[in-house]
């Protein structure tokens, strides 16, 4: 079967709508056009209930009692600026520490930057050499000011899957609110905020086969009640914490993609592990000083985040990107491999499926060979050479 080039493997930055996504979208452009604010009128009351639906959707995907607890937003930046600022307004005179941790995204990690120029306190806790929170680092970083714990359930490059039970365990024991930043790990792998003890979530619609523009902040109504300032004043919408007129399309397509992926995320989620596993035996196998990022037994299904050393993780991409969409994390030497659920969402086979991660991998493989051949760093390690011994000279 014949490749189709470029071929993507950036699921962690995006996906594509499912066709089935775009089906259930198109009639809430056209004809089913109405404002869902408006009550007086069957087309307002159309658009109400499409949107109530989604609630719905959404809440099962993520294990929430009430699908009034989902706040719709235009994507999980938004969600996170609006759970941690919102709580810290909102909270202001109880406390004013936050614990996070070092490895969040940039929507959390800036946000917590703004708060700390504002008198905030935020504590960076750092994570172990696997990816996860250490629980007991985590209990030390708490204080009688802290109000808020806020941490990445599924990290965005090397896909360590957090123990966030365990840390809401640790949240609810010291009553502390505990925001969870899902936006990769929603509809990629079993979320349920009751059994994980999480009053706000953070997800998105893009990266779960649904249209940009659209994400959710859950927001806890009972055991506790969580109450969080709005960022956004005008018509009170979203029981007041975020005015503005609904997107209907895309909270309609948001919705169906949660119940897709509701139904098909067990095989699907199986069935990329194989392929995953695949590219990086291929990799491992065949590249010497190539090491795996995260922890193997608790990542995303879909993800695999490989260090090549002596080689630049740019020009690793350089070397592949006329054939495949990859990214590299911030770390010079690294370079991330995704073997992403896009082939199945477009309806290409199986055989598809395995014939391109085949194919990256064997042209990894080779960029990376010939990178080293170039690298005089790479030929003083095979000699027996200790860098860190050399003194380089000063420019």
């Amino acid at each position: 079967m014949a490749l189709k080039f470029p071929i993507f493997m950036d699921s962690q930055s995006t996906t594509p709508a499912d066709p089935r996504v775009v089906e259930a979208m198109i009639p809430y452009f056209t004809e089913k056009f109405g404002h869902p604010a408006s009550r007086n009128h069957s087309f307002g009351w159309e658009a109400e209930t499409a949107v109530d639906r989604a609630r719905e959707q959404i809440a099962k995907v993520i294990g929430a009692r009430d699908p009034k607890e989902v706040i719709f937003t235009s994507g999980g930046t938004e969600s996170i600026n609006l759970a941690v600022k919102g709580v810290a307004e909102m909270y202001r005179e109880k406390g004013n520490h936050i614990v996070t941790t070092a490895i969040e995204q940039r929507a959390s990690l800036d946000v917590c930057k703004r708060l700390e120029r504002h008198g905030y306190e935020v504590t960076y806790i750092p994570v172990r050499p696997d990816g996860l929170v250490d629980l007991e680092t985590l209990r030390q970083a708490i204080t009688d000011k802290t109000i808020l714990i806020s941490i990445m359930l599924a990290n965005n490059e090397i896909g360590t899957i957090q123990d966030i039970a365990a840390i809401g365990r640790l949240a609810k024991e010291k009553g502390i609110i505990l925001h969870a930043d899902a936006t990769q790990a929603v509809g990629k792998i079993p979320v349920d905020v009751e059994a994980m003890g999480i009053d706000l979530l953070s997800c998105t619609a893009h990266l779960m086969y649904g249209p940009k523009g659209v994400g959710a902040l859950y927001v806890r109504r009972k055991g506790p009640r969580v109450r969080i300032a709005p960022m956004i004043d005008g018509g009170g919408h979203e029981r007041g914490m975020r005015s503005g007129t609904l997107p209907v399309p895309l909270i309609v397509g948001f919705g169906r993609a949660a119940e897709i992926a509701k139904a098909e995320m067990a095989a699907e989620g199986e069935r990329l592990g194989k392929l995953r596993d695949r590219l990086q035996d291929m990799i491992l196998s065949s590249v010497e000083e190539a090491f795996l990022n995260g922890r193997p037994d608790r990542r995303l299904p879909h993800n695999l985040n490989i260090s090549f050393a002596y080689v630049e993780g740019e020009s690793v991409l350089m070397g592949l990107n006329k054939e495949t969409a990859l990214s590299s994390g911030s770390a010079c030497t690294s370079s991330t491999l995704e073997p992403s659920y896009v082939i199945a969402a477009l309806g290409a086979s199986a055989e598809l499926a395995h014939s391109e991660v085949e194919h990256v991998g064997a042209r990894t493989i080779e960029v990376v060979k010939r990178l080293r051949d170039m690298s005089p760093l790479y030929e003083l390690a095979k000699e027996g050479v200790d860098l860190k011994s050399i003194r380089w000279k000063a420019e």
